[in-house]
């Protein structure tokens, strides 16, 4: 049998989302989200960024207070990529490659929609009740996720 020394679809996945990422106009926080198919087929592909019928000038992209605050007006990735999805598509037994861990938010839309299982590069908001929250959900829920290890990249020589 030959071998093919080629990337893991783990590896091409969160390759793609980490390019997705970098779409994000988010000063600080850049997020990536690629949701794939049971057959190894992407879906849809989505990052964090204003919602795209608004003038982006009238928003702001700070950790502000009140009304200055990004966090009212920015859409994550999970949710663009489902909101990307196209109508009729069904997001049932699919995967989603994520660069930072859902927010229970996007964890409420991740179990409606049938996802069955979160691949994520990074866990830096593990300690706060909204991660706990989605966790809790998953759980409930059969869902299972991991964390993508960016150590079984390795470098390839032809």
């Amino acid at each position: 049998m030959k071998k093919y020394d080629n990337i893991s679809w783990d590896e091409y996945f969160m390759g793609m989302a980490v390019l997705s990422s970098l779409r994000s106009k988010d000063p600080s926080t850049k997020v990536g989200a690629v949701i794939v198919s049971p057959e190894n087929k992407v879906i849809s592909i989505g990052y964090n960024g204003m919602p795209s019928k608004l003038d982006e000038e009238e928003l702001t992209w700070n950790k502000g207070e009140g009304l200055d605050s990004k966090y009212l007006y920015v859409c994550h990735a999970e949710f663009n990529a489902i909101l990307n999805t196209q109508v009729g598509g069904s997001l049932k037994d699919a995967r989603v490659y994520v660069t930072l861990f859902p927010c229970n938010e996007c964890t409420k839309a991740i179990i409606q929609t049938g996802i069955k299982e979160i691949i994520y590069l990074s866990d830096k908001y593990a300690d706060t009740t909204m991660i706990k929250a989605s966790k809790k959900m998953l759980d409930l829920a059969g869902i299972p996720y991991r964390q993508f290890s960016v150590d079984t990249l390795e470098i390839r020589k032809k």
